[in-house]
């Protein structure tokens, strides 16, 4: 019986924030794997592990979480004032799909310094010492996202000694500033509230009318009251992930939040789309610990969040989520907002089960809508392995 040898495809294994991904250079990919179709989704499914009815990615480079079960491909923009393409690939763990619906706002902290390292960036742009701005067009979502990436001797700077919590060690800190996060791809503002509404009642089976506010920055999420729903807002994976009954609730709140936002046309397409919306419920600060043994005060938070992410709660935040949370929180009358405290804001510092980050969001309200032109965080990123990825030849 015949054998098809492995392949090899140039690839760098990258933490960016609290995520992990294997990141590729378009021009790098299989030819048939250079353009969209079944074909790339069948590579990068090879690539990571998936799919997996054992739920582990053994045989891949996934970690069997929704923060490790993800792909990058990156190419040289040609786009105006812009450095880099970004395409972004959340691989689904024990299903036969890649969803490329949404961006990882985490990974995008480690795009900046791998266009820069793999000469995706002009040479000229790149200082001795000190700080590239790497212009980034999010593909998936049409927007664009700046990375300030610091420079030492001439190379990429990964080590330092930021803290970001639910990383376990230091490192170099990029800051992250996302443009007109609630625009559509050509620029014009848009639905950032799709229902028109700030707070909105959604029926959902099983619990009535829910008080939901939904919004499309960042990422379309889905926030609703923590007490709500049963829970106080300081849970960790643990209290949701081991409870089939609350998965499919949150499961249910999400289809139903899709179909009111227009996402989806019938809740049978919810089960194809996984990375959007996110579901994420939110509760006035109180002590608690975070998974580390980490005590968080709530002196030291406006407010907790907690959030979904492929269906499981996510051990920290995702950064899409991160940037929707600090631009509802800025805008007064959302549940986000009336969490902090309400009133206006142009930041907020919020509790999440690994600990505490911090987002800001620049809202104004024109004509009656409103619209937001930035938000910033910082996140971090360090390269954890470079080479080649190997998959056989017939995998895709």
């Amino acid at each position: 019986m015949a054998h098809v040898p492995q392949i090899k495809i140039p690839a760098t294994y990258i933490r960016g924030g609290t995520s992990k991904g294997v990141f590729f250079r378009l021009q790098d990919l299989p030819e048939g794997a250079q353009v969209p179709g079944a074909a790339r989704d069948a590579l990068l499914l090879r690539v990571i592990g998936s799919p997996d009815p054992y739920g582990k990615q053994i045989d891949g480079m996934g970690g069997a979480t929704s923060s490790t079960s993800k792909t990058v491909i990156l190419s040289k923009s040609g786009r105006p004032d812009h450095d880099v393409d970004y395409l972004f690939g959340q691989v689904s763990i024990d299903k036969p799909f890649v969803d490329w619906s949404g961006n990882c706002g985490n990974l995008s902290a480690a795009v900046g310094s791998f266009a820069i390292s793999g000469g995706l960036v002009d040479a000229d742009r790149i200082p001795q010492n000190g700080v590239v701005s790497v212009r980034i067009w999010q593909a998936n979502i049409g927007k664009t996202i700046i990375a300030h990436v610091p420079i030492t001797q001439g190379a990429v700077q990964e080590t330092g000694d930021f803290e970001l919590d639910g990383v376990t060690f230091p490192a170099a800190e990029v800051q992250l500033e996302f443009l007109d996060p609630a625009a559509d791809e050509d620029g014009a503002g848009g639905s950032m509230f799709p229902t028109g509404n700030l707070v909105d009642e959604l029926e959902v089976p099983g619990l009535g009318r829910l008080k939901v506010t939904m919004i499309n920055a960042g990422i379309p999420t889905i926030f609703v009251n923590a007490d709500a729903i049963g829970y106080t807002g300081t849970e960790l994976q643990d209290d949701i992930n081991g409870d089939p009954k609350a998965l499919a609730m949150f499961e249910t709140i999400r289809a139903y939040g899709a179909l009111r936002m227009g996402l989806i046309k019938t809740l049978d397409e919810a089960a194809q789309r996984q990375h959007t919306p996110k579901v994420a419920f939110v509760a006035k600060p109180t002590d608690y610990l975070a998974s580390s043994g980490k005590p968080v005060a709530a002196a030291d938070v406006d407010l907790l969040v907690r959030a979904l992410s492929m269906g499981k709660l996510h051990h920290a935040m995702m950064g899409t989520a991160a940037v929707a949370i600090g631009t509802a929180a800025a805008i007064p009358g959302t549940l986000v907002n009336l969490a902090a405290g309400g009133g206006a804001r142009s930041a907020v510092r919020f509790g999440h089960p690994s600990g505490t980050l911090r987002v800001g969001a620049e809202a104004s309200q024109i004509d009656g809508e409103w619209t937001v032109t930035k938000a910033i965080m910082s996140r971090s990123a360090r390269v954890l392995m470079e080479g080649w990825v190997r998959v056989p030849g017939d995998a895709f």
